[in-house]
This record gives structure tokens, C-alpha cells and sequence, in this order.
């Protein structure tokens, strides 16, 4: 080997080597430290855990500590309520307005979701179609949705009083006698559910109008290419791909409705009688609609209703479950 080739391999092994240190520092970065990553983790976080746990864990825990002991007004204040585990459970059980709320929330809650889903999907894909003006008709239909429960469950319970309300006037002018909406027990639930329909209809409308918005116009444009009228295509096209919005949609308006109470309390306070009590309305009525509050057994009405809810939402989740895997 010769001098100069020797010098040549020295040199080009000095140039790598020069410039393997001056690359490896640029390639190198300091790790940063774990502690800082999970504290800005953390930082994050414990706003929505804060949250959660002042006002969702906090009040459960209590509601549940009101439902085992006796508290009365004084033990209320003092906090020597004595511990009676489930005696509560069963005074609430065992009370004669058990079933009837039981049947009513039930019939409240369901006939509302069949009627609110119903009329908001049709609405939905009639609204789908953009005729003229169907932007300002389909925000008018928000109205009752943006209107407070206050002012809404008072117009209806003006509506349909008996004595000066406009929908007895109008049944008399086309010769139909009066009906005792609000203090008839056959009337009073279905009063309420005329009140609680008419308000969710927007809310059924808003997210189903915007899950029709994700179907793809192409799956339409083939329907129509292969002779498919209106009903067809929504059997078989809107319907089942609105099947993971119509799930949620329910499942919100399940929730809501169980505990509604707003609509209830200011028509008909749950009478006459419990022809228009639920779970909603008798949880009050033994907390705060008496001259001696009956907190602990108010408190268990109201886990009652916690547990239907929760009850649902598992079949929801479960039922959502089984539509991926399928």
C-alpha cells in the first residue's frame, strides 16, 4: 500500500468520524423528564375530575347517606341520623304510591320517547329535502326547545285549564263538551305527556337532522338508479344507517325523561290523587311537599330512579356493543 493511499483512507476515516460527531449531537435530544409530561397530564385533567367529583360523586355519596340512615330535620343539621341500612328501601317499596308511580314513570317515559323520536324523525327527513324556507321553518321548531321549562309547562297548563283555556274553548266551538285536562284522572297524564312531547320534539329533530346530513347523497343517487321508491329507501337505507344516532338519541331522551319534573309539578303537582305521580314528583313530594320532610326515604325514591337509569344505560352500551361486533 503507498503513502498517498494510506493518507487518503486516513483522511476520508477523519472526515466520517468528524462527521458522525458533528451529526450524533443533532440526532441526540434530551429526553424530557416523565414527571413534567405527567404533570401537564395532570394539569389537564384535574379540572374534569374536580368537576365530576364536587358535583356528580360528592351529592351521589350523600344521596346514598340519606337513604341509610333516619335523618329527620334535626339529625339533618346536627348529623346523628342512626344508620338503618335498608329500612328506607323497604317503607318506599311497601308504600301504596309505589306502583302507581312506578306504572306512571313508565308510561310517561316511554309513550314520551315513541311520540319525541317519531315526529323528530319525520320532521327530520322532511326537512332534509331544502324547499324554500325550510331553514327559518326548522329553527322556528326549536322554540319550544330554547323556551325554559318554566314558561313552557305554564303556557300548556293555561291552554288547557278548564275554565278559560283555549283548547276547551275550541273543542266547545265545533260542538265537543269540556274536558278537565288537568284535575281529571283520566286527563292528567295525558296532559302532561301532550306538554313533555311537544318539548322534546326539537331536540329528537336537531340530532337526527344532523346524522342524515352524514349519509352519503350517493347511497340515495344508487337507490333511485335501481327503481326504489320513498318508503324503500328509508327502510332500507335512512333507518339503518341512522341506527347509531337513533341508539343515542333514545338513550338521552330516556335519561332526560326520567327525571323530568319541571312540566309534572307545575300543571298538575302529580294529582289529582298519583294518577300523574313519578318517581320525579314523589321524591319532592316526601323531601320538600310536606310539613315534616321525609329525607331519607325521599333520598331512596331518588336512587331508585338513579338505578333505572344506570339499568339503561348498560343495555344501551351492551346493545351498541353487540351492533360493532355484528
Amino acid at each position: 500500500m503507498t503513502a498517498t493511499q494510506i493518507t487518503s483512507e486516513s483522511a476520508a476515516r477523519v472526515t466520517k468520524d468528524g462527521a458522525a460527531s458533528l451529526v450524533a449531537p443533532s440526532r441526540r435530544r434530551a429526553p424530557k423528564p416523565r414527571w413534567r409530561e405527567r404533570l401537564v397530564a395532570s394539569a389537564f385533567v384535574a379540572p374534569v375530575v374536580i368537576y365530576l367529583a364536587v358535583f356528580y360523586a360528592y351529592p351521589l355519596f350523600r344521596n346514598l347517606d340519606l337513604s341509610f340512615r333516619d335523618y329527620t330535620l334535626r339529625s339533618f343539621i346536627d348529623g346523628n341520623a342512626p344508620f338503618v341500612w335498608f329500612d328506607n328501601y323497604a317503607q318506599v317499596l311497601a308504600d301504596s304510591t309505589f306502583a302507581p308511580a312506578l306504572i306512571n314513570t313508565a308510561v310517561f317515559t316511554f309513550v314520551s320517547i315513541i311520540f319525541q323520536f317519531s315526529i323528530g324523525l319525520l320532521l327530520a327527513v322532511f326537512f332534509y329535502r331544502h324547499f324554500p324556507l325550510s331553514a327559518t321553518l326548522r329553527a322556528l321548531f326549536l322554540v319550544p326547545w330554547l323556551l325554559p321549562l318554566l314558561v313552557s309547562a305554564s303556557v300548556w297548563a293555561w291552554m288547557l285549564n278548564s275554565e278559560s283555556g283555549i283548547v276547551n274553548a275550541a273543542l266547545e266551538t265545533i260542538g265537543l263538551g269540556q274536558v278537565n285536562w288537568l284535575t281529571s284522572p283520566q286527563w292528567s297524564m295525558v296532559s302532561v305527556l301532550l306538554a313533555n312531547i311537544w318539548i322534546g320534539i326539537p331536540f329528537n329533530l336537531v340530532i337526527l337532522y344532523s346524522g342524515l346530513q352524514n349519509i352519503p347523497g350517493e347511497v340515495y343517487e344508487a337507490a333511485s338508479l335501481d327503481g326504489a321508491n320513498g318508503w324503500q329507501t328509508f327502510w332500507r337505507i335512512t333507518f339503518p344507517l341512522l341506527r347509531p344516532v337513533s341508539a343515542i338519541t333514545i338513550l338521552l331522551g330516556l335519561v332526560y325523561t326520567l327525571k323530568v319534573f319541571d312540566i309534572i309539578w307545575i300543571m298538575t303537582r302529580g294529582a289529582p290523587g298519583n294518577s300523574s305521580t313519578t318517581f320525579a314528583i314523589w321524591s319532592y313530594r316526601l323531601g320538600f311537599g310536606g310539613g315534616s320532610p321525609e329525607l331519607s326515604p325521599a333520598a331512596a325514591v331518588g336512587n331508585l330512579l338513579i338505578i333505572l337509569a344506570f339499568v339503561f344505560g348498560l343495555l344501551y352500551i351492551r346493545s351498541q356493543r353487540k351492533l360493532v361486533e355484528s
